[in-house]
């Protein structure tokens, strides 16, 4: 009689598979998703709209994706995790190509829409998929490790679209990502290991669905975690969005050719990630999860400075702290999570943060507008400070924060 499955561990063959295919699901996920980023002034010219409506096309994908995390978590426990997330990356992909053929603000906008309800396959089920194909005791370190993908897939996004976008014009850099994702998606195919974790469910329908789904909400630690998610996505994605428009006016006046290569910032959430989560695993979530807030307030906070050297210094450690709180709360939640309602845990998370991202993405471009970008700082901060606040009344005495 063969010995139940307890995971791969470090060092096998399908383990090093499964991390690297995660990873490459990762890029093509998030090089799509906020491959509009680093093209907005671009597309503001072009389509003669102001900096917070071309931010919408960043909000728009990932409102989609907020949407669609919670039903691709159903169809998930029904097909299995690999089928949904190839399904909904091969849709996003198709639709990446045809985004860019928009010739007004509108279709664009509902190209996005539908690309982010694809896209949200992935995040929907890949920490459920982890969660249930490698050991307990490694699963916060491939988390991060899964993390480090979504963070080189999203500048990869960014550097691409800025680069061919500044020679060839906004829509040519946003065919040049979609060609790096239908590769990228070849190779997660082709490397995933087949899951051996998983239990097809009919439960993911019907009248039982909605039960599975409100069950997380009932934790105040889950609930406490998908605040992470909403309230640090938020502030993230709001820098992100509006930091070539502050560079680009005085006192930097930096070309967009330059403004795209501090995109390559996001490199430190592909440091960051791994290294949090494997600190996790030896000194607790919880700890972690508030230095790498901390970290990110601190870089938030230099990002005020008249300084271009501040100013990127500011965002390597807002990037790093960032991802970093990232990779531990949503590695935790599937932990903390019952092990039926896994999938949809995390479902709820991604539903957090893309709805944050989505929110404030945009609500902050109109603070950036009406009084400047100190006060746009000053929120960003208040929103990780919100978020450390909540971390320490709901998360502090969690079981699962300290493995």
């Amino acid at each position: 009689m063969s010995e139940p499955f307890v995971g791969h561990g470090p060092g096998s063959r399908e383990y090093r598979r499964l991390i690297i295919g995660l990873f490459f699901a990762g890029v093509a996920t998030f090089a799509q998703l906020y491959a509009t980023q680093a093209v907005l002034p671009q597309i503001a010219v072009d389509l003669r709209i102001g900096p917070a409506a071309a931010a919408l096309t960043v909000s728009a994908a990932t409102l989609g994706l907020a949407a669609g995390v919670i039903p691709w978590s159903m169809v998930a426990d029904r097909i299995g995790r690999i089928p949904a997330m190839a399904t909904g990356v091969i849709i996003a992909t198709v639709l990446g190509v045809c985004a860019p053929l928009s010739d007004g603000i509108l279709p664009l906008l509902v190209l996005r829409l539908g690309e982010g309800i694809a896209l949200g396959a992935v995040p929907a089920v890949a920490l459920a998929y982890l969660s249930e194909e490698v050991r307990a005791s490694h699963a916060a370190a491939a988390a991060g490790s899964y993390i480090a993908g979504t963070t080189l897939g999203g500048l990869t996004g960014r550097l691409v679209a800025g680069g061919i976008g500044e020679v060839g014009g906004w829509r040519a850099g946003m065919w040049a990502v979609a060609a790096i994702c239908v590769v990228s998606a070849a190779l997660f195919l082709w490397l995933t290991p087949r899951a051996r974790g998983f239990r097809p469910s009919a439960r993911g329908a019907g009248p039982r669905a909605l039960t599975r789904l409100l069950r997380p909400l009932r934790s105040a630690r889950q609930l406490a975690l998908y605040a992470q998610g909403f309230l640090l996505m938020g502030a993230f994605v709001a820098v992100y969005n509006y930091l070539g428009f502050h560079l680009a006016a005085p006192p930097f006046l930096l070309p967009a050719w330059l403004v795209t290569l501090l995109f390559v910032a996001y490199l430190a959430g592909t440091i960051s990630s791994p290294w949090a989560g494997s600190l996790a695993s030896r000194h607790g979530r919880y700890t972690v999860l508030l230095v790498a807030i901390g970290v990110a307030v601190a870089g938030a906070v230099l990002l005020v400075m008249p300084s271009t050297g501040a100013v990127l210094t500011g965002l390597v450690l807002f990037t790093a702290g960032f991802f970093g709180a990232h990779a531990v709360a949503s590695g935790w939640v599937p932990a903390d999570a019952d092990p039926e309602v896994r999938a949809q845990a995390s479902s709820l998370y991604y539903f957090g943060y893309y709805a944050g991202s989505s929110l404030f993405g945009w609500a902050l471009g109109l603070v950036f507008g009406a009084v400047g970008w100190g006060w746009f700082i000053a929120g960003v901060v208040a929103m990780c400070a919100a978020a450390a606040v909540i971390a320490g009344v709901a998360l502090r005495t969690s079981a699962a924060g300290r493995v």
